[in-house]
């Protein structure tokens, strides 16, 4: 069993301007035991790479999310996020998740396939009328995720585009000051307090009145509890969902024969959107680190209760033990049990939700264009937790 105190290494591996999964994750993952690494701040970290132990730290409840409020977590921003339900440990956070799973079963999910299938054509039609180029994601990567969860919160359709600089600021890992991003999250949590406020006084059929109801009615969580979490299910209701969109497009194009094949057999396209969750890595680095609430050993490592692990989920699904061909994208694979929507309690909420959406917005735009292909150069995200085009012109 290692114990290695050797220098942490600089983290996080992989460049903005690219979906490429850094060479040394792989370097990583044939070394024995976990990798130490430093991000720019916070205290040093494990860093798990192979898809067993990341899977075991994500599953084990000796690793812990609230842990990390009375440390100084590894992060690549000054300004500390307060991760709301994200940041809980049982029973708390199964509180809250019992509070707002239900909204967001596959059964409730596939009712709205109708509405995504509907609005996701219409954004074509409006891309084929306006002719190329056009930007992917302002035009129609961004509007499916946003109306969908916006009309899930009753959130107005004339404020949609507020969010996306609050959210881009949510996400950053740029030079915002602790105190700037502090003053950006507050500005987001006044508009939410407003927005519940307007559904207190006129209750309607949406995911808030019932939250509402379960803090007024029921008095099953805090009023602070609600801002955050009508905050956090609108942030992450929609960002990585609109960034995946775009990548997906950007994977297959790169793949022309397995394009071909998603054309030649649509119904591939739930299983396309798997391969495709597993092929490409979306964050910049590993986030939300666990602590170790006790000496736990992993992967041959001793990790020292009190210490983080950050647990890279894109490294652990290319790991070669656990899928043959990691590094080649084959949208006919199957069984796969990628790691894209995490695992364990905090296992990706709206995780059928995104699926619906990717499904729909991905076989619409491949059906449609049959000569869909880039129309000039990408301009990235840069300095955000997740990878991905900020402008993608697209012809056809």
């Amino acid at each position: 069993m290692t114990t290695a105190d050797t220098a942490p290494l600089s983290y996080p591996f992989n460049v903005p301007e690219s979906l490429e999964l850094s060479e040394e994750y792989e370097q990583a993952q044939n070394r024995p035991g976990l990798l130490k690494v430093r991000m720019t701040y916070g205290e040093p970290a494990w860093l798990v790479t192979r898809y067993a132990e990341a899977r075991f730290v994500l599953g084990d409840q000796r690793f812990s999310r609230a842990e990390g409020a009375r440390h100084d977590e590894p992060r690549q921003s000054e300004g500390r996020r307060d991760s709301g339900i994200l940041g809980m440990d049982p029973p708390d956070h199964t509180r809250l998740r019992t509070l707002v799973a239900k909204a967001f079963t596959v059964r409730q999910v596939e009712k709205l396939r109708p509405q995504v299938k509907q609005l996701a054509h219409e954004l074509l039609d409006e891309l084929e009328a306006a002719g190329p180029p056009a930007d992917l994601v302002d035009r129609y990567a961004l509007p499916i995720p946003v109306a969908v969860i916006c009309r899930m919160l009753g959130v107005p359709a004339e404020d949609r585009p507020r969010f996306r600089v609050w959210s881009d600021a949510a996400l950053s890992t740029s030079s915002l000051t602790a105190a700037e991003f502090d003053a950006n999250m507050e500005e987001l949590r006044a508009y939410m307090r407003q927005l519940i406020e307007d559904h207190r006084r006129a209750p309607r059929d949406d995911l808030m009145t019932a939250l509402i109801d379960a803090r007024d009615v029921n008095d099953r969580l805090s009023e602070i509890e609600l801002v955050d979490l009508c905050v956090g299910i609108l942030v992450a209701g929609h960002e990585t969902t609109a960034t995946q969109i775009p990548n997906f497009v950007l994977a297959l194009l790169d793949h022309p024969g397995q394009l071909a094949l998603l054309r030649e057999q649509p119904e591939l396209i739930a299983g396309a959107v798997e391969e495709l969750l597993r092929f490409v890595p979306l964050g910049s680095g590993a986030s939300q680190p666990r602590y170790a609430t006790e000496d736990v050993e992993v992967g041959g490592t001793l990790v020292r209760g009190g210490s983080p692990v950050l647990v890279a989920v894109g490294a652990a699904n290319r790991d070669g033990l656990r899928f043959d061909a990691p590094g080649t994208l084959d949208i006919s694979r199957t069984g796969m049990q990628h790691l894209g929507f995490g695992h364990g309690v905090h296992h990706c909420l709206g995780a059928p939700l995104a699926r619906l959406e990717l499904q729909e917005a991905i076989g619409a735009l491949v059906t449609r264009f049959p000569e869909l292909r880039l129309a000039g150069d990408v301009m990235w995200k840069n300095e955000m937790l997740v990878r991905g085009p900020r402008v993608m012109p697209v012809g056809w």
